[in-house]
């Protein structure tokens, strides 16, 4: 009988198990040899059949990356049907909605208070000295004036109109 180095390795380390008569356990290392054969000839066998099969896909036109592709849909479709995969989404679904609804309540809240504050003394009083300050810079252009006059410029001077084009 053959039996590779890695099974004569793993015998030879390993003791006898107790109760076991001699002819027991030889019978037990060539059966031990035998399945060690048959793996090593399915292996040959499997590579052969690759082979084959990757010489058909050429002669086909089927590419590596086309049969990639299929086998990744494949996968992904089967992970989208799973159990876990539906409840996760479930699950995600229901706190984008509840996140949804808190952020809506927030926002509805900050908008409530903003209107508080905007009816409130202090703004209204902030608010009129805005206006006051904007009536004056405004209210020199609306007199006719197209520019403020810088802080270089003498007040006696007049200012000069539009350029011409």
């Amino acid at each position: 009988m053959n039996m590779d180095s890695a099974g004569q390795g793993v015998t030879a380390r390993t003791p006898a198990v107790e109760g076991l008569t001699e002819a027991e356990e030889e019978e037990l290392r060539a059966e031990l040899a035998k399945v060690e054969e048959e793996i090593v000839t399915l292996r040959q066998v499997l590579a052969a059949k690759e082979r084959h099969c990757g010489e058909l896909k050429r002669r086909l036109g089927l590419s590596t990356l086309g049969g990639l592709k299929q086998n990744l849909s494949r996968s992904w479709h089967d992970v989208q049907v799973s159990h876990a995969y539906k409840k996760t989404q479930e699950t995600l679904s229901q706190a984008g909605q509840k996140t949804s609804a808190a952020l809506s309540t927030m926002g509805s809240a900050i908008s409530r208070k903003l209107g508080d504050m905007r009816n409130s003394a202090t703004f209204k009083s902030f608010e009129d000295r805005v206006g006051t300050i904007k009536s004056k810079v405004v209210g020199g252009r609306e007199n006719g004036s197209t520019s403020l006059p810088s802080p270089t410029e003498g007040g006696d001077q007049p200012q000069p109109g539009p350029a011409p084009f």
